[in-house]
């Protein structure tokens, strides 16, 4: 998982897929569904870079439902704030629309951060 984060976290989102979807497909734990989740929101976020306004819209959406039963934490991954700048993105790609989706500030792609076991 930690290599999917450190690519998601990159913006290397194609790799990323590759890696989670890998580890999704194995897993029998419910915890399958945050990779997916993760996953789905990195493909958004890279269809939002290639220019395809409807694609990210409904994989955001999808990878958003998704995690939203595994917050505020899980696996010290701080879900809460993954969600919240990952719905933070979606509504302003939402708010652009497709005809001015090329206007979307990259720097709100949402990072995942882990919070101290401590």
């Amino acid at each position: 998982m930690l290599r999917g984060i450190e690519e998601f976290n990159r913006g290397e989102f194609f790799e990323c897929h590759e890696t989670l979807e890998a580890l999704w497909v194995e897993e029998t734990d419910p915890v399958r569904y945050l990779y997916q989740g993760v996953l789905q929101v990195g493909v958004g976020c890279y269809h939002l870079k290639r220019g395809n306004h409807k694609g990210a819209i409904g994989l955001l959406r999808r990878g958003l439902l998704l995690l939203e039963p595994f917050g505020p934490v899980c696996r010290g991954i701080d879900v809460a704030r993954f969600v919240r700048d990952a719905d933070h993105c979606f509504q302003r790609l939402q708010e652009l629309g497709p005809e001015r989706s090329s206007e979307f500030d990259k720097n709100l792609f949402p990072t995942i951060y882990f919070l101290n076991a401590s």
